[in-house]
């Protein structure tokens, strides 16, 4: 049976790719997963089957861990010359999930095993965390479910912006309102408010509540203006914005 070849004028058999680049004395470097069987990382496992675990532990062992993403094919051109669509070439893309409010998610996967689960059709690509973060960051993706089960639903646990920016700069995540960057731009946010008598801070994982005691006397739009002026304050910062997932501000009498 003769043999069609993708490229016509290649021939595997004369020792070169299809650029006619010999094969001989090419070195192929690891990947870093030679040995990787798919198996997922037990301390990470044993992490997110608690349930409450630590925010901050779970981030950690999700650092040290290796993930799985999923890749699939999709349609590069399509041929319809005999009438009915069919694809002439495709292509390998990461899958992102987009929520209906326009939310971006990458999901990642913990073992092979779990993402066959959820499209035993996808290809399983080992990453670090942090390649799987910078893909998020570069796709949009607010957030990364882990080990979404088939039919999709609610994941095993999901990191949230601050934590995937966090894992994207190799740095140790903690809750927003225990952030020493977090801490000291609050704290100059709120000190050119002289209405400002004091401030405290605090919050759930990346969520930030800013309590602030205003004087006595104040207008509800000079309430609004102390508020808006520091949230503006915060959001400036590019650093502060990524280690904060949502400010909330609690208004309480001097």
């Amino acid at each position: 049976m003769p043999v069609t070849h993708r490229f016509a004028d290649h021939r595997p058999d004369r020792g070169s790719d299809t650029a006619g680049v010999p094969w001989a004395g090419r070195t192929l470097t690891g990947t870093g997963f030679d040995d990787d069987t798919g198996e997922p990382d037990p301390d990470l496992v044993a992490l997110l089957s608690e349930e409450d675990p630590s925010p901050a532990d779970v981030v950690a062992a999700v650092a040290g861990a290796r993930l799985v993403v999923p890749i699939v094919a999709v349609a590069g051109e399509v041929d319809e010359s005999s009438g009915i669509p069919a694809d002439a070439s495709s292509d390998m893309a990461s899958v992102t999930l987009v929520a209906p409010d326009g939310a971006r998610a990458l999901p990642a996967f913990t073992s092979t095993a779990s993402l066959s689960r959820w499209d035993a059709g996808a290809r399983p690509v080992p990453v670090t965390a942090q390649r799987a973060a910078l893909a998020a960051v570069q796709e949009g993706c607010t957030v990364i479910p882990l080990d979404l089960p088939a039919p999709p639903g609610a994941a095993a646990y999901t990191l949230s912006g601050s934590m995937v920016w966090a894992l994207a700069m190799r740095r140790t995540w903690v809750p927003a309102h225990l952030d020493e960057h977090v801490v000291s731009a609050v704290a100059d946010g709120v000190r050119e408010e002289p209405a400002v008598t004091e401030h405290a801070l605090s919050g759930a994982t990346g969520d930030l509540t800013v309590e602030l005691s205003l004087r006595p006397g104040l207008r509800a739009s000079e309430v609004q203006q102390i508020l808006t002026r520091v949230g503006e304050r915060l959001a400036a910062d590019a650093e502060t914005r990524a280690r904060i997932d949502a400010v909330t501000f609690r208004i309480t009498p001097a």
